[in-house]
């Protein structure tokens, strides 16, 4: 029955992926989630059903439309793929529990705001204003800590990105989403979820800049790392903060 659950969960990540690329990628040009259809971006050729298949569809053509013969944007695949996987990773660790609900949608808003600021250099604020009754209705359902602790996880994170914000270092976008994030995963959580995300955003940049794929003083997106620092520090922050603290004593 896992085994099953597990590919069951795996092929509503990859399915819901799909649907999450819809969004990343309209939402934030301003066009409807409905109108038009899935079409070719280069040649406007409304999709089949079997080019709509998660993942395979993009395998089985190379990347490229049928139609036009034109390249399709990795980012497809990849929001597939990375929902699907990361559903998977929830799913084992926490199963169906309040807490493997809260991984799921946390899960959702990461992947949307990932391809979105990859996309655009944009967190758009209607994602954000979505899933904000969602993961605070998750929260006080499934409570993990105390409320005043994620009210201090949302003051503290959006705190500390306004001050860099103020300084010319972050977009609003990433003041909302940091402050959203830290009501999701509470004080300290929050603050491990930022420092992980400042060396995910050192390590990756730092070695865009050492091959010469981008230049210095280039902006590059923070907020996937914010996400993937979020994810982390939802899994693994207490296990990792007790284990700081033990080396430090």
């Amino acid at each position: 029955m896992t085994i099953f659950l597990a590919c069951y969960i795996t092929l509503i990540g990859l399915i819901l992926g799909s649907f999450f690329n819809v969004v990343a990628l309209r939402i934030p040009a301003g066009e409807s989630l409905l109108r038009p259809p899935s079409h070719c971006p280069s040649c406007s050729t409304q999709l089949k059903a079997r080019d709509l298949v998660p993942v395979l569809s993009y395998l089985f053509t190379q990347g490229k439309c049928r139609h036009c013969g034109s390249r399709i944007s990795p980012l497809y695949m990849l929001g597939e793929l990375a929902t699907g996987l990361l559903f998977l990773w929830i799913y084992l660790q926490f199963g169906l529990t309040g807490k493997g609900i809260i991984g799921f949608l946390l899960v959702s808003l990461a992947v949307i705001v990932t391809l979105a600021d990859l996309k655009f250099m944009r967190i758009p604020n209607k994602v954000l204003l979505f899933f904000l009754p969602l993961l605070s209705i998750a929260v006080l359902l499934f409570p993990e800590t105390s409320l005043v602790s994620h009210l201090l996880g949302a003051a503290s994170g959006g705190g500390i990105l306004l001050l860099l914000a103020l300084f010319g270092g972050m977009g609003m976008g990433d003041v909302k989403l940091m402050a959203l994030l830290g009501l999701v995963l509470g004080f300290p959580n929050v603050i491990l979820a930022f420092l992980i995300a400042c060396l995910l955003g050192t390590m990756v940049g730092g070695t865009l800049l050492l091959t010469g794929r981008i230049q210095r003083k280039q902006h590059i997106p923070f907020g996937p790392w914010l996400a993937a620092g979020a994810l982390l520090a939802f899994s693994y922050g207490s296990h990792l903060i007790s284990g700081y603290l033990a080396l430090i004593r």
